[in-house]
């Protein structure tokens, strides 16, 4: 018997991202998107790599599905192309896009796996980018119309949908520090796509609700918790102003009606001023009926004279760091739990993803004992059950990744996956992760 055991009804999933890996990048009426064109780009991808054939999900998804269905995944989470369904972003869709779509959920819930479906996982139209992208409060509108039509099709058998993935990296990691698609510097740039999709998301919840369909929807924002380099005021308050910037810049809009305003304040005395009508925030703050988490590591903090604060975690040689550079911290997932209960009126909790890149290696039998990324799954399994019993309404955990993908700006030289990838003929290979994921869900715990 586990020592750990979770909820009956607990979910146990997998997550994986479109561009990360269908391929098929200009097959089947597919139209362009940003991360075609960013990673086309020269320069802008680690290798040169780029998605066009990626994992080659487009056509091996009925081989993905049952080595999911051999580990035991419970629900899947996987996001939509929008140029795959709409190649200009609007107008007319493009039915063998559809058809892929279809094709893949029937074949998960054939194999007894729940569909949970993201609609959004950064591949915006190129069509679109072209007049303004998320910058351009039109696209609010053709993102609904996208929406309605996977809702439509899709809504009467799909039991969990996700708006929006990680509007934050979205906004200021494409929009100001441009390492990610589009590749734009620009703070107010930032702030309005950051606006914009969110109000999208709170579009988009309304239509879903218009049609009483029987699933559930939701949004999946990044959190990292912040702590304070030391006791001392300035790095306390330092660590306050960090939080707002990624955490309350999320929470206050979609849970309390209001942007914070300390960091309000913050951007406006850096010369980013950014206006909306007050009405919008009915509509970010649509009733949703989860909040879904991506939780990767956390962030120590102290005060900066110039820039407010700064993070301090490439100073700190007493954690252990993921081949991102991010330290392993797995209390902060549980501090972050008790604190979204807190702010976000409990409601119900999913961990949409979790997960952590290694130097995986193949050793002479053709296995893969990663395990590092074994401690790192049942270590934050632990903190998520610790919130269980404090109270915390967590429904489930998505394990990021399923398989070896294109990791965006770094291309594939960051793994994430309990399933290897071989980058010259594509074989997929169960990780000894994956083995530990499979008897963490068949005992429902650790």
């Amino acid at each position: 018997m586990p020592g750990i055991v979770f909820p009956k009804d607990f979910i146990w999933g997998c997550a994986t991202a479109s561009y990360q890996i269908e391929g098929a990048f200009d097959e089947d009426g597919k139209g362009e998107s940003i991360w075609d064109r960013f990673s086309h780009t020269p320069g802008k991808i680690l290798n040169g790599d780029n998605g066009d054939v990626a994992c080659d999900h487009y056509h091996r998804y009925k081989e993905d599905i049952a080595l999911m269905k051999e580990i035991g995944i419970q629900s899947y989470r996987y996001s939509i192309s929008w140029p795959r369904i709409f190649p200009e972003g609007k107008g007319q869709y493009n039915e063998k896009g559809l058809d892929f779509y279809k094709r893949l959920t029937y074949e998960l819930l054939k194999n007894g796996i729940k569909p949970s479906v993201t609609l959004y996982h950064w591949d915006l139209p190129q069509k679109l980018q072209d007049i303004g992208g998320w910058a351009n409060r039109d696209v609010t509108d053709y993102f609904v119309e996208y929406a309605g039509l996977l809702f439509e099709k899709l809504g009467d058998v799909v039991p969990y949908w996700i708006t929006q993935n990680e509007p934050w990296i979205v906004a200021f990691l494409g929009h100001m520090m441009g390492v990610h698609a589009p590749g734009i510097k620009d703070l107010k740039t930032a702030l309005e796509v950051f606006h914009n999709i969110l109000l999208s998301h709170g579009k988009a919840v309304g239509a879903y609700r218009q049609l009483n369909l029987p699933g559930k929807i939701g949004i999946a924002p990044n959190f990292s918790t912040k702590y304070p380099a030391s006791d001392k005021k300035e790095d306390i308050e330092a660590c306050e102003l960090a939080d707002g910037v990624l955490n309350k810049w999320f929470i206050y809009p979609v849970f309390k009606g209001t942007y914070p305003e300390d960091v309000v304040k913050f951007y406006r005395d850096r010369g980013a001023h950014f206006d909306f009508p007050p009405e919008d925030m009915k509509i970010i703050g649509a009733d949703i009926d989860f909040l879904a988490i991506n939780y990767y590591t956390s962030e120590f903090v102290k005060h900066h004279p110039v820039n407010g604060f700064v993070e301090i975690n490439n100073e700190l040689s007493q954690f252990e760091k993921t081949e991102m550079g991010w330290i392993i911290y797995p209390k902060g997932l549980y501090d972050l739990l008790l604190r979204l209960d807190n702010d976000c009126n409990k409601i119900d909790i999913i961990i949409s993803e979790n997960g952590a890149a290694f130097d995986d290696k193949i050793d002479e039998n053709g296995n893969i004992n990663d395990v590092k990324r074994m401690n790192y799954i049942k270590e934050h399994l632990i903190q998520a059950h610790k919130a269980i019993e404090e109270g915390v309404n967590l429904k489930g955990y998505y394990l990021w990744s399923l398989m070896d993908n294109f990791e965006w700006s770094f291309g594939y030289s960051k793994k994430f996956g309990i399933i290897h990838v071989n980058r010259e003929n594509l074989k997929r290979t169960i990780k000894n992760s994956g083995y530990l994921y499979r008897d963490i869900i068949k005992n429902n715990g650790l």
